[in-house]
């Protein structure tokens, strides 16, 4: 979280006084006498809020107020304004300005609005980050969303599998983005200017096949749910395969398509052939710290295709978010983000009728699953980068039935 504040205020005592009142509230304080001395630090992206008094000589609070917005409008400006100032304060309110507070300010007051404008202004900075990477990024970067090392390492993945035009196997839990993943291998490929052909595997006979591989010449076919190809049609895709298709075949599935092949429910030729590169997508439970980052983008989608402004999304939200399971993964985040904008959001509503200890053991739950999933089941490793004993790592872990090898890869 941001902790920069700009005081600007001409009186050195009140400056002073309130300067150490964010300096034991651990903000970072810059202070400035006047609209000249503070004028360097406002740019635009600046790591913090300001606090200026209004009634200042030669350049007053009204016409700092004016210049931070020309420079970034969206720089949160909290003015302070003595008593005779209020209708004032208020109008500068009606310019833009983030709020009022009256001198002489008690630290409760003065730390409650700064805490609600930091938040908004690290939501805006976080906003204007992951839009430059959109703006600026490759199909992996723009398509597959996140700020974890899970994600990144998600990224990475699908980067180095990409340009090799072997066959590629992408797994994940279900509604996890299979059918998306495999899209931006796709399109990061040497046949990324080719078509793109999905397809459901289940019910999917050998001639269709053969017609789709046709269809999707010097491009790619993504068959879904490979584990339910009819077993005819896995025999055909192999000879297909092994003859030379003239396409790029990118298989998705939620099964363990190794474990069906030992059990000969899947024809493991097929499936050695299939997992010459792998593409593994982590749960949300893995990440939990991607679900705000996933979430602000869903809710957007949805307000452009609603053809309405998108709602606030507070950070109350986003930690009720956190606290669930979420077992249907980035399909199910969409659909609350729908529900979300429409004015339904009943999902957030419920986790935030917990009570607080629930609430925390929720999060809990997911920060231990995401170490796990970090460290591929290693459960002394995961204690070390939690930075807990092994003992209460593995106390937890029994507490919340969850256990270390269901997340070794």
């Amino acid at each position: 979280m941001i902790r920069k504040v700009l005081l600007v205020d001409d009186d050195a005592a009140v400056r002073e006084a309130m300067g150490q009142t964010l300096e034991l509230a651990d903000y970072d304080a810059i202070t400035a006498g006047s609209f000249v001395a503070a004028k360097d630090h406002i740019v635009p992206g600046f790591q913090g809020v300001i606090v200026s008094d209004i009634r200042m000589p030669g350049r007053d609070g009204f016409h700092l107020l004016a210049y931070a917005r020309e420079i970034d409008p969206e720089l949160p400006v909290i003015l302070l304004t003595g008593e005779g100032d209020i209708p004032m304060a208020v109008k500068a309110m009606g310019q833009g300005a983030f709020d009022f507070l009256e001198k002489p300010c008690a630290a409760a007051d003065l730390l409650a609005v700064l805490e609600k404008a930091l938040k908004t202004r690290a939501l805006v900075l976080e906003n204007r980050d992951l839009k430059r990477q959109l703006e600026r990024g490759d199909p992996a970067a723009r398509m597959l969303f996140g700020t974890s090392a899970q994600a990144e390492e998600l990224r990475n993945r699908v980067r180095s599998v990409a340009p090799t035009g072997a066959e590629v196997l992408v797994t994940g839990p279900v509604g996890s983005g299979i059918s998306k993943v495999a899209e931006v291998v796709h399109l990061m490929s040497p046949a990324g200017q080719g078509p793109f052909v999905k397809r459901p595997a289940a019910g999917l006979q050998a001639s269709e096949f053969a017609q789709i591989c046709a269809d999707a010449a010097g491009g790619s076919v993504f068959l879904d749910e490979v584990s339910a190809m009819p077993e005819a049609t896995q025999y055909a895709a192999l000879e297909l395969i092994e003859q030379g298709a003239g396409v790029r075949i990118i298989a998705g599935t939620t099964a363990d398509l190794s474990d069906l092949a030992a059990q000969g429910m899947f024809n493991a030729d097929l499936f050695y052939r299939l997992d010459v590169m792998r593409v593994r997508i982590p749960s949300l439970a893995e990440r939990p710290e991607d679900i705000p980052v996933i979430f602000r983008h869903y809710v957007a989608q949805a307000a452009e295709q609603a053809g309405i402004g998108a709602p606030e999304v507070t950070p109350d939200h986003l930690a009720a978010l956190m606290a669930q399971d979420w077992p249907g993964n980035a399909r199910s985040l969409m659909s609350a983000a729908m529900r979300f904008v429409l004015g339904m959001p009943e999902d957030v509503a419920q986790a935030a009728e917990l009570g607080l200890a629930e609430q925390l053991a929720r999060v809990e739950r997911s920060l231990l699953i995401a170490a796990l999933g970090r460290h591929n089941g290693k459960a002394s490793e995961a204690a070390k980068g939690l930075k807990l004993p092994r003992k209460t790592f593995y106390d937890k872990l029994a507490r919340y039935g969850i256990r270390p090898e269901d997340y070794r890869r």
